[in-house]
């Protein structure tokens, strides 16, 4: 189903924003966008300010400086990092979907989308990774909303299924035309499932295709040479599958 939706290209944009913690700076002069249908990884190494962007770009919490402006009306679809209901909990999976309003007919439709309609029955908390995962994915979709925004949303998953969940973001994102910011370190994964990447280290360090940052310099300082090198062989099997997709995009690079 696709959105019906008056929102302007840029669902979101964040400018100069800045955060300290303790005297420490967590954030610093970070500025972005976020178009219709886009969808962007940032990736950092910990501690680079990864999960607290997230929380201003969506509201969640205030920056020092800075502002994020958000399109009216725009829907936010989260999935967090960690999410465990406790064991004592005695919630099905299709209980907790229903925590979120939504017509029953949407109900099919994402559980088919999703692949988790023969967990509906089952307790949330016997779930495994990855169908907590999907199960998560659903419950977001339900809202119908224009951005979705996953923290790690690999966590939990074995490495069989971490390629299966990124394929599916990418397909309801592409069913609905809805953008995608994804916090994740699974770089791999990354460099086929998004369109652009952020490299975060308290600053945005480089940003463009995922072809663009994995040659960067910024990005050989952050994660070593050996990833860098290794990516250098991920690319060039990469381009021969999906080089019509890889010369759309520019690159902007920051070094500070």
């Amino acid at each position: 189903m696709q959105h019906a939706t008056s929102l302007p290209e840029d669902l979101l944009v964040a400018s100069h924003l800045s955060k300290h913690y303790r005297g420490r700076s967590a954030l610093t002069d970070v500025s972005l966008s976020i178009k219709r249908g886009e969808r962007i990884t940032i990736i950092g190494p910990n501690g680079a300010g990864k999960t607290t962007l997230v929380r201003q770009l969506m509201g969640l919490e205030k920056p020092d400086s800075g502002t994020v402006t958000r399109a009216g009306g725009l829907v936010i679809g989260y999935i967090p990092q960690h999410f465990r209901p406790p064991l004592s909990m005695p919630l099905t999976v299709r209980d907790f979907l229903r925590l979120t309003p939504h017509p029953q007919a949407q109900l099919r439709e994402e559980c088919e989308a999703t692949g988790i309609a023969y967990t509906l029955d089952q307790p949330l908390a016997a779930l495994s990774g990855g169908e907590m995962r999907r199960v998560l994915l659903a419950r977001a979709l339900l809202r119908r909303p224009q951005l979705l925004v996953l923290d790690e949303p690999a966590q939990g998953v074995d490495v069989a299924g971490q390629g299966e969940l990124y394929a599916l973001i990418a397909k309801v994102s592409a069913r609905d035309g809805t953008a995608v910011l994804m916090v994740s370190h699974d770089l791999y994964v990354v460099m086929a499932s998004t369109q652009r990447v952020i490299c975060l280290n308290q600053h945005i360090c480089c940003e463009g295709t995922p072809q663009q940052v994995g040659g960067d310099p910024s990005f050989r300082h952050l994660f070593g040479e050996s990833m860098a090198q290794q990516l250098a062989l991920y690319r060039h099997y990469h381009d021969h599958r999906h080089d019509l997709h890889m010369s759309a995009d520019h690159t902007e690079c920051r070094h500070g």
